[in-house]
Formats: C-alpha cells, structure tokens, sequence
C-alpha cells in the first residue's frame, strides 16, 4: 500500500537465524518485501499455510514459495543452511479465530494511510498512527488478535526451538 519495505529485512537477511513472524504490517508493500527475501536470498516459509500472512489477517493475497508443516522440517531446512549467512522466515499466520474482517482491514488502512498522508505524517510515525487507527475503529478488537498472534508465534518458535535442540 506504501510502497515501503521494513527496515526489519536487512537484519533477516544478514544473520542465520529463524525469524518466526506473523508476516509484515499490512500497510508495507508486501509483494515487494517478499521479492526482497527471493533476492536476498532467505527463504520464507509458511507454517502450515500457502499465503503470505498480513498481520492482523491470515492472507496478503501473495503465495509463500515453501509450505512447511512440522518444526522438524523448519529444524531441516535451517540444518540444511546452516552455512548461509542468511536468515529464514517462517511466516505463522493469526489464528483463525482472531482473525480481523479483512474487507474491514483493507479499509482501516486505507483511510489510515490517507490520513497520514492529509496530515503531512511520515517515516516512522507512520506505524503508532496507523495502529491507534486500527485500535480505534476496530473497538480495541486489534488487541486482542495482536495478543493472539503474539502466542502463536511464540508456540511456533518453542515448537522449533524442540526440534532444532533435538538436532544436536
């Protein structure tokens, strides 16, 4: 929607590390921060899900290149890697019942984004605007999926974290 990419994805992709996310803001230029990962190198994932996850929503509408279905096989692919200087991301989108309305997504955002842009708001105080945004329109629903995806990823990662201990 931006045109932007996080400033996260140099930091993924310089380190070999498992980055687990529920994907990128979705107000980022997600078909373009996936063409970062192709280019840099670092493969994405998705935990048992085909689509690259919007945060608060579990599809981007872009494919992930690689499904994943267990952490052993996360624990593979990264053993497989391990003298890459890349990172890998595994994408572990919201859980189904968190999940916000994504027409209602989509809309948040826009009128977000064209809000910013009316009040002449940039760089990195773009993100808490649009957040309080989303909070407010939302009724205070956004936290408790943000808090849900937050457990989620965590599962994940400790799921991972058993499976990569095991490799040892």
């Amino acid at each position: 929607i931006t045109g932007d990419i996080s400033a996260d994805l140099d930091a993924i992709a310089g380190h070999p590390v498992i980055t687990v996310s529920a994907g990128a803001k979705a107000f980022l230029d997600l078909p373009r921060t996936l063409e970062y990962f192709e280019t840099a190198g670092v493969p994405v994932l998705g935990w048992r899900h085909d689509w690259f996850p919007a945060f608060y929503t579990r599809s981007s509408g872009s494919k992930i290149p690689h499904r994943v279905e267990s952490a052993s096989e996360v624990a593979n692919i990264h053993r497989h890697r391990v003298r890459d200087s890349s990172g890998l991301l595994l994408t572990a989108p919201i859980p189904v019942e968190a999940e916000l309305d994504p027409t209602e997504m989509n809309s948040v955002l826009e009128n977000a984004l064209r809000d910013c842009e009316a009040a002449g708001i940039r760089g990195a105080a773009v993100t808490p605007f649009v957040l309080g945004r989303i909070g407010e329109v939302t009724e205070g629903r956004s936290v408790p999926a943000n808090l849900a995806l937050a457990e989620n990823n965590a599962r994940v990662a400790a799921d991972v974290a058993r499976a990569l201990s095991g490799d040892r």
